[in-house]
């Protein structure tokens, strides 16, 4: 697929966001659509986003789960970027204006400190983050009924990327058990999800080594100072107006969004 093609469909995404909008799946009319061309309309719409004045401030990782890895044939998970205007304060409230068909899950977010490049190994992951805490994504995809269509069409709608809240309390990750940590995320008080974090890549940390992996593949890696959400540790929960979403994770304290009326 030409530049020309992937910068036609990645304002075609670009728009549908803006306008909360559904399209259909971009394989329907391109059923060659590589995933390279998915990460090269990702990289474009990327661009798109920055030219609208967003700063990217991180990565997202996408199917960190082995066994739904498996199902797709896939080695590695995916993943897509995070910008600025992206983010929800803890405690905030998330406007439903602009949304097209929103879930949220629970995840574990990371900070680093340094830059991080090509095969890395868990010890030199963690030596160079900063910080890890809770987290919840917002997920809502652009494409029509939020259906699984294709692995190049979630990768060029930026893994379904919306929004996102972070905890207010940061530890050193070597302070924490990492693939042992409770998570419990409660809608309206009742739970709705509960997981431990090692369903995240059997281990978070585990999800920066391969996001450094992938990056590395593209050229690219992981600049000081990035916000890396790991995965989701549970199913995404659909949202809905008036909903309370709390998330309570073992060491890292509880944080919240709502969704207004």
């Amino acid at each position: 697929m030409s530049a020309h093609m992937h910068e036609e469909l990645a304002r075609l995404l670009d728009q549908a966001r803006l306008e909360a909008r559904e399209v259909p799946p971009l394989t329907r009319a391109h059923p060659t659509l590589s995933l390279p061309d998915g990460y090269a309309i990702q990289a474009e719409g990327r661009r798109l986003r920055t030219a609208h004045g967003e700063r990217v401030v991180g990565l997202k990782m996408g199917f960190t789960s082995e066994a739904k890895r498996r199902q797709m044939n896939l080695d590695l998970p995916i993943y897509g970027f995070i910008t600025d205007r992206m983010a929800v304060p803890s405690g905030g409230t998330l406007r439903m204006q602009g949304a097209i068909h929103p879930r949220i899950e629970p995840e574990i977010a990371f900070r680093t400190s340094r830059e991080l490049r090509g095969r890395i190994t868990r010890e030199e992951a963690l030596d160079a983050c900063a910080s890890v805490f809770a987290a919840m994504e917002i997920l809502d995809s652009r494409f029509i009924d939020f259906k699984y269509f294709s692995l190049p069409d979630v990768v060029a709608d930026n893994t379904s990327a919306s929004r996102y809240v972070l905890g207010t309390t940061e530890r050193p990750p070597r302070e924490l058990d990492l693939p042992n940590l409770q998570m419990v995320m409660e809608v309206n008080g009742e739970r709705v999800q509960a997981a431990r974090s090692d369903a995240i890549s059997g281990d978070p940390v585990v999800s920066i080594i391969q996001l450094c992996e992938l990056l590395e593949q593209h050229g690219a890696s992981l600049p000081a100072g990035s916000i890396v959400l790991s995965g989701a540790a549970t199913a995404a929960h659909p949202l809905r107006a008036g909903d309370r979403i709390r998330l309570t994770v073992e060491g890292l304290g509880d944080l919240s969004v709502s969704v207004e009326p």
